[in-house]
């Protein structure tokens, strides 16, 4: 198959905090990037999904298609599941959502979310990731990556299992700022600091990881699984 990406997200905004700037990289560098997000977003901030506000949801899925857009994806494939209450839903149906993604668009690479995360979502799409792209024969999915979300990774404060230990970094050194500027563009996420989710820590956490690497900034991630 020829090279492709393809990242898995829970929510609107977790592809850019956890790999906004590799997107950016790989799209720059001329691979296909594909951008899934598995999440409607938003709804758990109301007391019932049915009260969520619809214009506020279809604004966020508009600005999800403008980051995808800004970072150079190739597409956003939203599935809307419930956000917040992936739990809810049996395993088995995420996991056929993934199944359908790698067998459409035969990706070489897959980033997802981190197995520790304090978010369930993070947590269920982790787990379905991992089922979908079993190393069964004719499996294109060659290397297998998790990364972290700040304000979920760390929030967890290493009581669930696995614990973050990233041993693969991509140097973000010339897209930090792409990076930032498309997590600006969710204003209904974006806080500001010390929030880990504001551009001044954002850029913290980019430039604490090129520091341990040797380079101006970076993006941490850990590597599942990789054939060569």
């Amino acid at each position: 198959y020829p090279m492709s990406t393809l990242v898995i997200a829970a929510h609107p905004d977790d592809e850019v905090l956890g790999c906004g700037g590799t997107i950016a990289r790989r799209a720059q560098e001329g691979e296909r990037v594909y951008i899934a997000i598995l999440g409607e977003g938003i709804t758990s901030r109301y007391g019932q999904r049915e009260d969520a506000d619809s214009a506020l949801l279809t604004a966020l899925h508009r600005k999800s298609e403008a980051v995808a857009k800004l970072l150079g994806a190739q597409d956003l494939l939203m599935s809307k599941l419930p956000d917040n209450r992936f739990d809810s839903i049996n395993l088995l149906d995420v996991v056929k959502i993934i199944e359908g993604l790698v067998e459409r668009l035969k990706p070489s690479v897959v980033f997802t979310q981190h197995g520790g995360d304090l978010n369930i979502d993070h947590s269920v799409t982790f787990r379905a990731t991992l089922t979908a792209t079993r190393p069964m024969p004719g499996c294109p999915v060659r290397a297998l990556y998790s990364y972290e979300v700040a304000s979920s990774s760390e929030w967890a404060f290493q009581q669930f299992a696995p614990v973050f230990q990233p041993n693969v970094f991509v140097d973000i050194s010339d897209t930090l700022e792409r990076k930032i500027q498309a997590m600006q563009a969710y204003e209904s996420e974006a806080r500001e600091f010390p929030h880990p989710r504001s551009p001044k820590a954002l850029r913290a956490i980019a430039e604490r990881w090129g520091s341990a690497v040797g380079v101006h900034a970076a993006e941490a991630f850990h590597c599942i699984r990789e054939i060569r």
